[in-house]
C-alpha cells in the first residue's frame, strides 16, 4: 500500500486528488494538510511514502518544508513530489535542490497522475529526459573548473558513468543496456553513488551531476 501525504492550501484540489488516490486498491491518502508547517508534522506523525506538496502555501511554503523534510533522518523514507500550477520554474528547480524526488503541473492527466505516485513510491525521479535538459540548461550554472568535488573522487569509473547516465535521463535498465550488465548492478552502481554523493534520490544525483560538472550542460548528445 502506498500511503499518501496531500499537502495544499486549496481545498477544491485536495479533494480531487483525493478523489483519485482513494479509488486505488494500492494507495491510500494517510492526511491532508493546508500549509507546510501543517504538512511537516503529519510527515512526521504518518510516516507516508508520498508526500504531494503545493510549491506556494502560506506559513511554512513547499519549498522550505521539502527542505525540513529531506533534513529529517526519520522522514528519510518520505518522497517529495512537488505541485505546481507553472510546470518548470525557478521554483521548482529550488525544490529539486531541497530534495523533492520530482514535481507535477497540477492540471495533470489522472491516469498520469496516478503514474506518477506509483514511480515516485519506487524511488524514481520524476524527471524525463527534456525536462532534465531544460531545467538544466536554465538553471545549473558551472563554475569555472567543475567537476573536482571530493565527492566525485570516491567513485568507481562505473559509479561515475551510472551517475552520467541517470543525468541524462536513462532508467536502470537503459542505464544497463548501456554498460552491457545486469539492471541489478545498474541499481547498485546508483544507489552506491547516492550514498557517496549524500543524495537523496535520483532526482537530487541529476542535479548533482551537473553542478560538479560531471555532465556539462547544453550537451544533447546524450551517452554513446
Amino acid at each position: 500500500m502506498i500511503r499518501v501525504l496531500l499537502v495544499d492550501d486549496q481545498p477544491l484540489l485536495r479533494s480531487g486528488f483525493r478523489a483519485l488516490l482513494d479509488v486505488e486498491d494500492d494507495i491510500e491518502v494517510v492526511a491532508e494538510a493546508a500549509d507546510g508547517s501543517e504538512g511537516l508534522a503529519l510527515a512526521r506523525e504518518h510516516l507516508p511514502d508520498i508526500a504531494l506538496i503545493d510549491i506556494q502555501m502560506p506559513v511554512v511554503d513547499g519549498i522550505e518544508a521539502t527542505r525540513r523534510i529531506a533534513a529529517d533522518p526519520a522522514l528519510s523514507g518520505v518522497h517529495v513530489v512537488i505541485l505546481t500550477n507553472y510546470g518548470l520554474d525557478e521554483y521548482v528547480f529550488n525544490a529539486l535542490r531541497a530534495g523533492a524526488a520530482g514535481f507535477l503541473v497540477k492540471d495533470i492527466e489522472p491516469e498520469d497522475f496516478l503514474h506518477a505516485v506509483r514511480v515516485a513510491a519506487r524511488g524514481d525521479a520524476l524527471l524525463a529526459p527534456a525536462i532534465t535538459r531544460k531545467l538544466i540548461d536554465r538553471y545549473v550554472t558551472l563554475p569555472l573548473g567543475a567537476g573536482t568535488g571530493t565527492g566525485l573522487k570516491e567513485l568507481t569509473n562505473r559509479e561515475r558513468e551510472a551517475v552520467a547516465l541517470v543525468a541524462r535521463g536513462l532508467s536502470n535498465d537503459e542505464i544497463a543496456d548501456h554498460m552491457v550488465i545486469s539492471p541489478s548492478t545498474a541499481k547498485t552502481h546508483v544507489n552506491r553513488a547516492m550514498t557517496k554523493l549524500h543524495a537523496r534520490d535520483r532526482a537530487q544525483l541529476v542535479v548533482l551531476a551537473y553542478e560538479s560538472g560531471l555532465v556539462v550542460p547544453g550537451d544533447r548528445q546524450g551517452p554513446n
